[in-house]
């Protein structure tokens, strides 16, 4: 195995096609597939399925994807380190339930670490998706909460996927409303309260268990039900039906506006927001910077809340 042949898989998989990366690598198609058939014959596996339609990951492949990108991350930060060169793109990615503190840390990173060149991804995703994301190393990184109701079945899907999770900070339920909602004008807020108005939430997909819904109490019966697959239109349905949300309440105003307040729900419940991590795999310098910067802005929003 050499670096060179993972950036070939790498290219590979990013254009789907072999002539196109042949192209971007600059050599010839032969010499590229059988750079690619060379590195599975070492390792006994099948990286691409191949057909008259292209190309396709196979399962192992993808795995296999992950932790190429992950080598290649690591040599780009010793070259940058030992050097002061940087001749590839810095890469970083985070998969994440719908918080606004994981975006700002993310900008965060990007204006300390981005450089001239780099590609970086937030992923605003389904439950399940953030974690089969970081098991297969396509995120660095991933955030999500944890209950009472949904920790038995989460833990569990973390621990078939050698997945870890690290608690960043628990907090009571609060709702999302926006500002001129009736609900708004109350300092705290009672289920009963809620009743009138509609709730949003987020589409799960194809894993649309309760136990990997974004918003707690998703068992709770509601006449009035909005669910989106996005923070922009959640936050529009807030505004323009009088809907709530209920979360975690750490919200930061500066990438989400005014016209978004949260108040406290009084239910004896909590969200215990973390992330998770690939166990085995130590994590990138970048991972750790970012980790920092969660653990920074989560402590100063929650100070706000007292």
């Amino acid at each position: 195995m050499t670096l060179k042949q993972l950036n070939y898989i790498v290219t590979v998989a990013d254009t789907g096609s072999i002539t196109e990366a042949a192209g971007k690598l600059f050599i010839a198609q032969p010499s590229l597939t059988a750079a690619i058939q060379e590195l599975e014959n070492e390792y006994g596996i099948t990286i691409f399925n191949r057909s008259k339609k292209g190309i396709t990951l196979t399962p192992e492949g993808d795995e296999f994807l992950g932790y190429a990108r992950q080598i290649l991350e690591q040599a780009s930060l010793i070259d940058e380190r030992y050097t002061g060169k940087t001749s590839n793109k810095l890469r970083f990615c985070i998969s994440s339930q719908h918080y606004s503190f994981v975006v700002e840390a993310f900008v965060a990173l990007l204006k300390e670490y981005g450089g001239d060149k780099y590609e970086f991804h937030m992923r605003e995703t389904q439950t399940f998706d953030i974690i089969d994301d970081v098991a297969h190393l396509r995120s660095e990184i991933g955030v999500l909460y944890l209950n009472s109701f949904n920790e038995t079945v989460i833990k569990k899907t973390l621990r078939d996927n050698n997945l870890s999770f690290e608690p960043l900070f628990k907090a009571k339920p609060h709702v999302f409303v926006g500002k001129d909602s009736p609900l708004a004008k109350k300092k705290s807020i009672k289920l009963e309260d809620l009743a009138p108005y509609p709730r949003l939430s987020y589409e799960q997909g194809n894993h649309n268990s309760f136990y990997f819904s974004e918003e707690i109490l998703s068992t709770m019966d509601c006449d009035k039900e909005l669910v989106v697959c996005d923070r922009a239109t959640l936050f529009n349905l807030l505004i323009g039906m009088n809907g709530y949300t209920i979360c975690s309440g750490v919200i930061n105003e500066d990438l989400n506006g005014p016209n978004i307040v949260s108040r406290p729900l009084k239910i004896d419940d909590y969200m215990e927001v973390g992330y998770i991590l690939p166990n085995g795999i130590k994590p990138t310098t970048l991972t750790n910077e970012y980790i920092k910067l969660l653990k920074g802005i989560t402590a100063q929003e929650k100070k706000k809340q007292r």
